[in-house]
């Protein structure tokens, strides 16, 4: 039987041939692409810019926090000279010029006053005082010397500028004047006779201004008190400094940014009449960062300002360049985006992590102020038991202190971290190195010590300069003192004080030593390792072993990678 083939129809054909749409509109899928292509990568660039605006205003929240923390510093520092100079003046009945240099000079500021124009010293001068005070300010000083302007009727006393170092020209043209006449200064000074505390007064144009750029300032004051004989207080006058705002600004500003900034600071509130500061950006943007600081109980407000950036970021050129090619670059795409998510979420780390360090540093501090004020106790405790009279209590515990504040000020310059022994070996024995009937021979490799271990350092080699230059090889001439260190371990260093060409070492010094409890007691249990301290006849040998610290840099001002 002959088999019959299928017939196909023309219905059929047309079935088996038919074309899908994208054959059909060969467009459309190009530009279905194109679109949807194109749509992702605006999105992804419109979510980079807002990722890249909230760092940018992370960022800059996080600069403006620590210029305001800067600024505060800066500010407690000047508060802290103050406070000194003020527990100094209230001790003694007349505030001479020797006086107030030896003040300064303790302070250790020499021609750097860390953004202030100086310190100064303004007496209260009663009405019926004028005439005599200016007289014997033309005797012993200025003979120009005159207080100007005169107190108002309702004013009993006026308080003249006295003393102002830096002896600038500046500074000389405002002697004499009353600073108690103005105002601003006058509120300012009220204040602070009110709390007894530092106070920094409002905006305003100091005196050495007049005549000049006029750009504004502050003066924080800090009320000087004596005790009548019925027991009240009476003001004596005022210490004070003054400060340019700018000035003061640049030189808190220790920390640079990555981005161009503007910076403007206000007194109180903000409003044009109380800025102090006015540094301005070009073509600012909308990122703005506001922080409120406390200025010697003055409140200030911090406002910074970033630039607007000119064009898209690189990252978002990137994107939308690369956003227009076909499907395979949507991969390339994610990774941008991924890589983008990435980095904003390491920039949220790390400021985590600077928070969680600065929280670490107050503790630390909290810590270090605990120590020294229990050091302090111990040598108040056995420099009375060991003084014979007031005098000498006073001298000896003086000395002692002055010493931890020589060593703090290293420790200070180096915020804290490690510190040279040739360091602290060269501040102690500072006093003697001019002396050129002494020689000292200071030897030895660059060690570093923590903090604790170089006040400990400080007040043991104090106290062996001080015997030696009452008893020792410096109280002749001819002696000689070799201060010698070397490292016995990676971790251990020893530090040898030898004396020789003084006189002989008595038997009677041998059993009592000089503040051989002090460095027995105290510097051995601080430093963790005994002390040799030996009365030779040819002179004192001393022997200390120190731990070593290595250097490294503190995570706040590392780089950030």
């Amino acid at each position: 039987m002959e088999q019959t083939k299928p017939v196909m129809t023309g219905d059929s054909k047309q079935r088996l041939f038919k074309r899908q749409w994208y054959e059909r509109f060969p467009r459309i899928m190009p530009v279905g692409i194109f679109v949807l292509t194109s749509a992702v990568t605006m999105v992804s660039v419109a979510a980079i810019e807002s990722a890249e605006t909230k760092r940018r205003a992370t960022q800059l929240t996080q600069t403006a926090k620590v210029l305001a923390s800067a600024l505060e510093r800066r500010a407690d520092a000047h508060e802290a000279y103050l406070r000194s100079g003020a527990a100094v003046f209230a001790t003694q009945q007349v505030v001479s010029g020797p006086l107030f240099q030896t003040y300064l000079s303790q302070l250790r500021l020499d021609s750097n006053y860390r953004g202030a124009e100086g310190i100064g010293w303004a007496m209260r001068v009663d009405r019926d005082e004028i005439e005599f005070v200016q007289r014997e300010m033309r005797a012993r000083g200025p003979h120009k010397f005159t207080i100007a302007p005169l107190p108002a009727d309702d004013q009993a006393y006026a308080v003249p500028v006295t003393y102002l170092q830096p002896e600038t020209e500046r500074n000389r043209r405002v002697l004499g004047y009353n600073m108690f006449s103005e105002p601003t200064r006058r509120a300012a000074m009220i204040e602070a006779m009110r709390f007894a505390r530092p106070t920094a007064s409002g905006k305003l144009v100091l005196e050495q201004e007049r005549g000049g750029k006029h750009r504004p300032g502050f003066i924080i004051y800090m009320p000087v008190f004596s005790l009548a004989t019925d027991g009240a207080k009476r003001l004596k006058g005022f210490v004070y400094s003054p400060f340019v705002a700018e000035d003061f600004l640049a030189s808190a500003r220790q920390v640079e940014t990555d981005q161009n900034v503007g910076i403007r600071i206000f007194d109180g509130t903000v409003a044009p009449r109380n800025m102090l500061v006015n540094r301005p950006v070009a073509n600012p943007s909308g990122v703005l960062a506001r922080e409120p600081l406390m200025t010697a109980n003055r409140p200030w407000i911090l406002e910074i300002q970033a630039t607007k950036p000119s064009a898209l970021s690189a990252l978002s050129l990137l994107t939308l360049l690369f956003g227009m090619l076909v499907a395979s670059l949507l991969m390339v795409l994610a990774r941008l985006v991924t890589r983008q998510a990435a980095e904003d979420r390491q920039a949220l780390m790390w400021l985590e992590e600077q928070a969680s360090i600065r929280n670490s540093l107050t503790r630390e501090l909290n810590h270090r102020v605990k120590n020294t004020l229990a050091n302090v106790l111990s040598i108040v405790s056995l420099t009375r038991r060991r003084a014979g009279d007031l005098d000498s209590f006073a001298d000896s515990l003086e000395g002692r202190i002055r010493a931890l504040s020589a060593t703090h000020d290293l420790l200070t310059q180096s915020e804290w971290g490690s510190t040279p022994i040739a360091a602290v070996v060269r501040a102690e024995l500072a006093p003697y190195a001019q002396d050129s009937e002494h020689a000292l021979d200071i030897t030895g490799p660059a060690v570093e010590l923590a903090p604790n271990d170089a006040l400990s350092l400080g007040l043991a080699i104090h106290e062996l300069a001080t015997n030696a230059a009452k008893y020792g090889s410096l109280s002749v001439p001819g002696g000689k003192v070799a201060v010698t260190w070397h490292l016995i371990t990676q971790d251990l260093a020893r530090v040898e004080w030898a004396e020789r060409g003084g006189p002989a070492v008595s038997q009677s010094a041998r059993k009592r030593g000089f503040g051989t409890e002090l460095i027995e007691k105290i510097v051995a249990h601080e430093l963790r390792n005994p002390v040799d301290l030996r009365f030779e006849p040819e002179g004192v040998r001393c022997s200390l072993i120190l731990p070593v610290r290595l250097p490294a840099e503190f995570s706040m001002r590392a780089s950030r990678p």
